[in-house]
């Protein structure tokens, strides 16, 4: 297979990639600010919980970080797979501890391991740099 007909058939997933990475970035870079400035509505959830407000703030720093990790190529599948870890345990509170919904986390968990599945992909099919 030539190399035009291998870039070609990588380049959509490369955009799906992306889009998935920015998407993310988006959804998480918003949720954990909200968590960290404090959000009313934030306070109250992990008050529910009975965690206390440390918890709010750190999940809000991680979501952050993660936000900040999906857009950095060398990061990006350890940060993608940390918000999948966080989405996972996001929806077992929803459903064991807050008694709502897990559909929006099982969503996002869907769209984190789509980033680990094709972030993985596209480095195995990625040349290694020679030493010249």
């Amino acid at each position: 297979m030539s190399t035009a007909a291998s870039a070609a058939r990588v380049r959509p997933l490369t955009v799906a990639t992306w889009i998935a990475r920015a998407f993310l970035a988006l959804v998480f870079l918003g949720a954990g600010a909200s968590k960290l400035a404090g959000d009313p509505t934030m306070v109250a959830m992990f008050d529910q919980m009975g965690s206390g407000q440390w918890l709010r703030l750190l999940v809000g720093a991680l979501e952050v970080a993660g936000a900040i990790g999906v857009l950095v190529p060398r990061l990006s599948l350890l940060a993608a797979t940390g918000l999948a870890l966080l989405m996972l345990s996001a929806a077992v509170t929803n459903v064991t501890v807050l008694d709502a919904s897990p559909w929006t986390p099982l969503a996002l968990l869907v769209v984190a391991g789509f980033a680990v599945w094709s972030g993985q992909r596209l480095a195995r099919r990625r040349p290694l740099p020679s030493k010249a």
